[in-house]
């Protein structure tokens, strides 16, 4: 049977290499996938694409809030048979499109790969990975290291001028930088706890 997969991390803890890598995977065995990336940010006439750091990309169709993402899978499927749907940055996903999502696993009998975070900068969840947390058939952890060693399950936000962020909207798009780090060194940024070693960041 098709399921729902969530494969969530932190920021450069590498889902979106492991997406593409999965999508060319399926595509070397001449299966046909679809990608979708978000398109909150993107201008409207924009081609959606889907990149890694390390310079592997892909194109993808983008979603934005209100779309019926299985209406667009279901038309696209009735034309060109699709083995896989692989969703990238899927954190911003409605819940509603998470459960449209969750049809075309059961319905259709597509498997579908979303790839995200799970919480934001101020350590709450995102919209699409709190539904996609309550009704994905598996959840897979993508693990990366804070700058002590340990694993990393949050990140902070650095602005402009280096400072972390403590207050401001849950999407900012510009200039400003994610760091992954452990929830102890988290709360030490955040402000939440005092700090017990001297590596901080600009302005703290």
């Amino acid at each position: 049977m098709a399921k729902l997969y969530f494969h969530y991390a932190t920021m450069n803890a590498g889902k979106t290499t492991m997406l593409l890598q999965a999508s060319y995977n399926y595509r070397e065995r001449g299966m046909t996938t679809m990608l979708f990336v978000a398109g909150h940010y993107r201008r409207d006439d924009a081609a959606g694409y889907i990149s890694s750091r390390i310079g592997l990309e892909a194109d993808a169709e983008m979603f934005r809030d209100g779309d019926d993402l299985y209406e667009r899978i279901r038309d696209h499927h009735d034309h060109t048979t699709t083995h896989c749907v692989f969703v990238d940055e899927a954190q911003f996903l409605e819940e509603e499109q998470v459960w449209q999502l969750a049809r075309v696993a059961d319905r259709l009998g597509i498997p579908v790969m979303c790839y995200g975070l799970r919480t934001d900068f101020q350590g709450k969840l995102f919209s699409g990975s709190r539904a996609l947390l309550a009704i994905a058939d598996e959840l897979r952890e993508v693990r990366t290291i804070c700058r002590c060693g340990r694993k990393a399950t949050m990140v902070v936000r650095l602005g402009a001028d280096g400072k972390v962020a403590k207050q401001g909207a849950q999407v900012a798009i510009g200039k400003d930088v994610y760091v992954s780090l452990c929830r102890r060194h988290w709360e030490e940024e955040m402000g939440r706890m005092p700090p017990e070693d001297l590596i901080g960041f600009a302005g703290e």
